[in-house]
């Protein structure tokens, strides 16, 4: 029997996705998602993507791929493992240490994934002509719904997607071509009663199974939100200072994941617990080289020590009372209401009322004038 050209160039396509690392490739049509466009106008409408505005100003071209690019005829999903070595919830139960998300121990995963799926995409042009492009989850492109019409998974009660063979711990990347592929069969549901991921979240985001409110999530308080952890959910965060992946590494299929190998995503040591310690002392420009390369770098400085703070007021660490203190003549005021915080739980209140009475008089911004009345109001500490 004679191979198709579609046959060949799918196998080349499989051939070079598994020289680039990725575990897994399969394809699908443009308008193979067609309930995505409703749940993510109701997510937007129902304002549950907070500040992150840019999600509601794309969701034309967000919802419906041919809208983002009338060419396409066919998409490639492409799936690489970054699953962990190790439960990352381990690092919870010490306190005078920092919780980094899996994914940001590394490398930036678009940085690595853009270009192997360029390599990959420079090859189906070679074989097949046409045109191609490109995305990695900077784009408007629902990758998840996507992965999970060509088969790679399914998304979960948490709305991230799983896969039977590597659990929740899958980077996504999309090769949008005009070259007409056989599509995949999707994959179904298969969540079950399962309630693992929704359980253990800390901060009660999910006000539904399948559904996320971004506004209580603390990956998105830690890494997009670019004002102060509102004060509801400061102890929850506990010492989660980028990201989260609790209701990720609760889920009972992750029993199949392998970790991702040394030469593709593996951890960073001084990455895996970081002391609290050393990253308050990080000023702009050694915050800028310690995450070279590193996605938490795109926050800045002063969200992360913000961040870093309210860790450290929830570690009982009184140790981190004089950088703490310090960081109260910072030139943010996001990290200056941030340190008032965290110096409320680690002082005495006494120690406190004796330090707001020379500090908060000095204080020029509303906001953090704001921190020190609350702070004041709301004692956490009277030993």
């Amino acid at each position: 029997m004679r191979t198709s050209t579609s046959e060949k160039l799918r196998a080349l396509i499989e051939a070079e996705a598994r020289r680039a690392g990725f575990e897994a490739v399969a394809v699908t049509r443009p308008d193979a998602i067609p309930l995505a466009p409703a749940r993510l106008a109701e997510f937007v409408s129902d304002g549950f993507h907070g500040s992150m505005a840019w999600i509601a100003e794309t969701l034309e071209r967000r919802a419906e791929p041919s809208t983002l690019w009338p060419e396409v005829r066919s998409i490639i999903v492409l799936a690489m493992n970054y699953g962990p070595d190790r439960d990352p919830r381990d690092v919870l139960a010490k306190s005078d240490r920092g919780a980094i998300s899996v994914y940001a121990q590394n490398r930036d995963y678009h940085d690595v994934m853009k270009g192997r799926l360029k390599e990959i995409a420079g090859k189906i042009v070679a074989r097949a002509g046409g045109d191609v492009k490109v995305f990695v989850d900077t784009a408007p492109v629902m990758e998840k719904p996507l992965a999970e019409a060509a088969g790679l998974g399914w998304q979960g009660k948490h709305t991230n997607l799983v896969s039977r063979a590597h659990g929740s711990w899958l980077f996504l990347g999309t090769i949008f071509t005009t070259a007409e592929l056989e599509p995949d069969r999707p994959e179904i549901d298969h969540c079950g009663s399962c309630r693992a991921c929704l359980d253990v979240c800390p901060t009660d985001a999910f006000p539904a199974p399948y559904r996320l409110d971004a506004r209580r999530c603390i990956s998105y308080l830690t890494i997009e939100n670019k004002g102060p952890i509102p004060r509801e959910f400061r102890e929850a965060i506990g010492n989660r200072i980028y990201g989260c992946d609790d209701c990720l590494a609760a889920c009972p299929w992750n029993k199949f994941a392998s970790a991702a190998s040394e030469a593709k995503l593996a951890a960073r040591a001084d990455l895996r617990e970081p002391p609290l310690s050393e990253l308050l002392a990080l000023d702009d420009a050694a915050f800028r080289a310690f995450f070279s390369g590193s996605p938490i770098k795109r926050i800045g400085r002063d969200r992360f020590v913000r961040n870093v703070l309210i860790a450290a007021g929830n570690s009982g660490d009184a140790s981190l009372t004089p950088i703490a203190r310090g960081l109260l003549g910072d030139a943010s005021p996001l990290v200056r209401g941030a340190a008032i915080w965290a110096l409320s739980r680690l002082l005495s209140e006494g120690e406190f009322g004796s330090l707001a009475a020379t500090a908060a008089k000095t204080e020029a911004d509303a906001a953090v004038r704001e921190e020190w009345l609350a702070a004041l109001a709301n004692p956490a500490k009277a030993d």
